[in-house]
């Protein structure tokens, strides 16, 4: 488990240093995020490592689901759903417009 902060400002970074800060959930200078010690993580810390202060913590991150419920992050996924078909609306349908043609023929 890593915590990272952001310890510099973006302001003056390439756009896509800045859309890595982003993806690794930072958005203002002085807050942290816990990530999982992941490769992926670790490159795109290695990317931006002159605007971050890293510490390794012991742990499991964990996420915040709808309503303030913690769970897991190592929870399995559920099943797909099958999709029902989608219901059209009925719209109610003024009359036909016709062209010229159509009036002379």
């Amino acid at each position: 488990m890593l915590k990272i902060t952001l310890a510099k400002s973006v302001i003056g970074n390439t756009p896509k240093n800045r859309a890595t800060v982003r993806a690794l959930g930072l958005t203002k200078t002085g807050r942290s995020v816990l990530q999982n010690d992941t490769p992926t993580i670790r490159g795109m810390i290695h990317h931006v490592k002159h605007l971050l202060r890293v510490e390794e913590v012991e742990g499991e991150k964990t996420t915040r689901a709808r309503r303030g419920k913690a769970v897991a992050a190592t929870t399995p996924k559920a099943e797909p759903v099958k999709a029902e078909p989608k219901k059209t609306a009925t719209t109610k349908a003024g009359p036909k417009k016709t062209t010229k043609k159509e009036n002379e023929e």
